[in-house]
């Protein structure tokens, strides 16, 4: 007697090998058989008939940190099949902290992992251990994120770390993959992580290469100077050991175009060297992040309070103002894309809120000052809790991208306010439109960028296909019919199509519906 029986579907395994028609039989959480099952008895029993069934996909790169535990909101994930979540991104997330620095990271990180009150942890261990007592929909990993260790050393100190504080923030990453982290991250634009020379991202990545992880960067620039970026990301690999992952990877402004390809040659080159690469995308034209990702580094010396009140300086904006019009040393989204498409996305004060989907102009025009001056306002309003959508791209580089052989499927979705429509519609979206509609992708393609590949880069052993052994993680769906219904406009929409999702083997959707369910486990690094 199995507990749970999916009979009569298409079975792709997540190596990208044809489907075939097998039942999958589930006891305690784990794929005990998969086979003709047609003669056992369970004591649930899906019929799959016309419809797909694939390894539970893995998004690796979400905002998820702290409402993953709030699963009345987090829910949006199982919703698109999503049954597990790398956290710990863009090297700004909740763990490590000290008591210096927590109220620090709160304060940064409000707009875009939002709020669940007190942090009652410092260490990774205490954070992943108050993860494993929450109900979580979903199953979570764990990255060392590089701005926290670096504060833990020198605080938001806005200058090059010395070789002594440079071993101390490896030994820091050495101490969080000990405690279960994957890999290490970095997010370039984002301060502190902006300060870090090639010399320091080095010295990090070598304390992930000890124990097999990898290297999730969001790299310096993605836009008329990624190809350096990425030479800089691939060099710290090649230097290190450790196995790089690029972050939602585009090359932004149209401007900048023939740049795309030239970056796709450097990767696959610098697989041929034999350094371990690879990327994830989201299937959209725009990106999104915090508001205050769009002024120069120099602003973020100190952190977000100091930042604040250097905005109430009219010399200093005069100085910001000059920047968005001609610096080109950082990652200039006022000049890469213009305030026109620059939206806001979600502010922190109900005050606020009629503001949301709004681009940087119609704020200017609604407040009566210049563009500049009332993205400066609205920080100093919101205390820098807003986040942005920025229309950068063109699908043809989406689709381009998408095809790459090293190329995996993620979010970055940001929940709050109007957000952007990928937080409630990537994994659909790749499976309606660019499978079935355009083509782009074959649906064993696809199915591999969302599982296997995952788990191969995470070092998941037991997840990430159909493996007799293996935690039935899985996602039943019908290929003819699955579809996003998230738009930028209206982007609070659930997805069509996802008719079952299992988490470690607990139905947890039901007919397109979220039971409650509350299987989702911390996954660790296994040692």
């Amino acid at each position: 007697m199995f507990d749970l029986i999916i009979r009569n579907g298409k079975l792709y395994d997540g190596t990208e090998n044809p489907w075939t028609r097998l039942d999958i039989g589930i006891v305690s959480g784990k794929i005990a058989n998969i086979g003709d099952l047609g003669h056992e008895q369970a004591r649930i029993e899906i019929d799959a008939q016309g419809l797909a069934v694939a390894p539970g996909f893995i998004d690796t790169h979400v905002h998820s940190d702290l409402l993953c535990t709030k699963p009345e909101i987090h829910k949006i994930k199982v919703l698109q099949g999503v049954t597990t979540e790398l956290l710990g991104q863009d090297g700004i997330s909740v763990a490590p902290v000290s008591e210096l620095t927590k109220p620090l990271w709160q304060k940064q990180l409000k707009g875009l992992n939002g709020d669940i009150g007190e942090w009652p942890w410092h260490s990774i261990d205490e954070y992943l251990k108050f993860l494993d007592k929450s109900n979580l929909a979903g199953n979570v990993v764990y990255l060392v994120p590089h701005g926290n260790i670096r504060t833990l050393v020198m605080g938001f100190a806005g200058r090059k770390a010395t070789r002594n504080e440079m071993q101390q923030m490896r030994e820091l990453v050495e101490e969080g993959m000990r405690q279960g982290a994957v890999g290490v991250s970095s997010g370039l634009i984002y301060p502190p992580n902006v300060f870090a020379d090639k010399e320091e991202l080095i010295e990090i990545c070598k304390g992930a290469a000890k124990y097999d992880g990898c290297f999730v960067v969001h790299i310096r620039n993605e836009s008329h100077r990624s190809l350096e970026a990425l030479d800089e990301v691939i060099d710290v690999a090649r230097q290190s050991g450790v196995c790089l992952h690029v972050s939602h990877f585009k090359v932004a402004g149209q401007i900048n175009r023939d740049k795309y390809e030239k970056a796709l040659a450097k990767m696959d080159a610098g697989r041929a060297e034999g350094i371990e690469i690879t990327f994830d995308q989201y299937p959209y034209t725009a990106g999104s992040t915090v508001f205050h990702a769009i002024l120069p580094p120099w602003m973020h010396s100190g952190g977000t309070s100091e930042m604040l009140e250097r905005l109430k300086d009219p010399v200093i904006r005069q100085k910001v103002k000059e920047d968005f019009q001609s610096n080109l040393d950082y990652e200039n989204w006022v000049l890469n894309c213009g305030w026109e498409n620059i939206i806001i996305a979600s502010v922190s004060t109900e005050k606020n809120k009629r503001l949301e989907g709004k681009n940087v102009l119609q704020l200017a025009e609604i407040k009566g000052v210049e563009p500049a001056d009332a993205a400066f306002d609205l920080l100093l309003e919101e205390n820098a809790g807003v986040t942005m959508v920025v229309h950068w791209g063109n699908e043809q580089d989406v689709i381009y991208g998408m095809k790459h052989p090293l190329q995996i499927v993620s979010s970055d979705g940001i929940f709050g306010g109007k957000p952007h429509p990928r937080l409630y519609g990537t994994y659909p979206r790749v499976l309606g439109r660019f499978v079935r509609e355009k083509k782009a992708l074959t649906l064993e393609q696809a199915i591999r960028k969302m599982s296997g590949a995952p788990a191969q880069l995470l070092r998941l052993k037991d997840r990430g296909f159909l493996r007799e052994g293996y935690w039935a993680d899985i996602v039943v769906f019908d290929p003819d019919t699955v579809l996003d219904r998230s738009t930028y406009e209206d982007p609070l929409q659930e997805p069509a199509g996802i008719h079952y999702v299992l988490v470690n083997g607990e139905l947890t959707v039901k007919d397109g519906e979220y039971l409650g369910t509350t299987a989702g486990q911390v996954i660790r690094r296994k040692t």
